[in-house]
């Protein structure tokens, strides 16, 4: 019995921009579905009996070939895309469309796709939701993507300015024990969010748009007393802010604005007596059908597989105790 299950695309190009460089996305595919593709001229096929593997297999290849014929791209963050998201449960999400969470960011030389199924859902929240918490461990995407989407609102203009705000008061130490002026003592606590900008754009346009005050970066306790705007906003490392804290935050909210809160609630640095003003946001607000929340977890650590297993070794160690 011949087990073979073969896709005949249009021509060798395409089967090769399938493939990817040096047949990375094949190697992704394999890894994805468990078993060895074989390809020769315009066909694509594997060795392989099982239904559900072969309906997934024809999933996978008619996603990445629509893609490629919507956009021409063809990267491994778009095949990641595909097989994180796209096949869920045992069946093809037939609505499912990697190029509708993709985040396009004018100027950047790519496109940012989800690369799992919660970070898909934070950014379908992002386009529904002028406020959005995400909520999840180191390495989820969660700032990374908030970044993304900031980016393409205040390119496309659909905004005029990005605000960038975090807790600067951590593990113990506070701006006053910095050197420099103001801009000089929060900008180490806003380097992670700078490195997601320089990572969806050439850094000289990132410096253009600070230059000419398009971003700006905040200290959280210089917000109180504004009103925001026409604004993309982020908090990050919301798990260190204050209750009180967090309330002034939200309550800045104005006209035509995007609000992104992002913490892990894992990680708080406030003295053990001070709740965190993340957890009691996300308690107290989570009966709104305005606010969207999106806990991501271990499971979407795509910084790197030592990343996610560390976080599940200390998520598995805060379960045992």
């Amino acid at each position: 019995m011949n087990s073979e299950y073969t896709i005949v695309l249009a021509d060798g190009d395409l089967l090769s921009r399938v493939c990817g460089t040096n047949d990375s996305n094949l190697k992704l595919i394999e890894k994805h579905i468990g078993v060895p593709v074989f390809t020769r001229g315009n066909e694509i096929s594997i060795d392989e009996e099982d239904p559900h593997i072969q309906q997934e297999f024809k999933f996978i290849i008619d996603r990445i070939v629509d893609e490629i014929s919507d956009s021409g791209e063809s990267s491994s963050d778009l095949v990641l895309s595909i097989l994180n998201t796209g096949f869920l449960h045992g069946c093809a999400d037939t609505e499912f469309n990697a190029g509708r969470y993709a985040i396009s960011i004018p100027g950047s030389t790519r496109k940012i796709y989800p690369k799992t199924k919660n970070q898909a859902d934070l950014v379908k929240a992002f386009r529904q939701s002028d406020l959005v918490f995400a909520e999840g461990p180191a390495g989820s995407g969660k700032t990374f993507l908030a970044v993304a989407e900031a980016l393409r609102l205040v390119l496309t203009k659909k905004v005029n300015s990005i605000l960038l705000t975090r807790p600067v008061v951590e593990a113990g130490e506070s701006l006053g024990f910095l050197p420099g002026a103001l801009e000089d003592k929060i900008n180490p606590y806003l380097r992670p969010l700078y490195d997601s900008m320089n990572a969806c754009l050439p850094r000289e346009i990132v410096h253009k748009l600070t230059e000419n005050g398009i971003i700006e970066i905040a200290p959280l306790a210089y917000m109180r007393g504004r009103t925001l705007n026409n604004c993309a906003v982020i908090l990050d490392e919301a798990q260190n802010t204050t209750v009180e804290q967090m309330k002034m935050f939200l309550t800045r909210m104005g006209e035509n604005s995007k609000v992104f809160v992002t913490g892990d609630t894992t990680q708080v640095d406030l003295p053990k007596r001070i709740p965190s003003g993340l957890i009691g946001a996300m308690r107290i607000l989570g009966d709104i059908p305005e606010i969207s929340m999106v806990r991501l977890s271990a499971d979407d650590v795509v910084r790197s597989s030592l990343v996610r297993k560390i976080v599940q070794a200390f998520s598995q160690e805060v379960k045992d105790e």
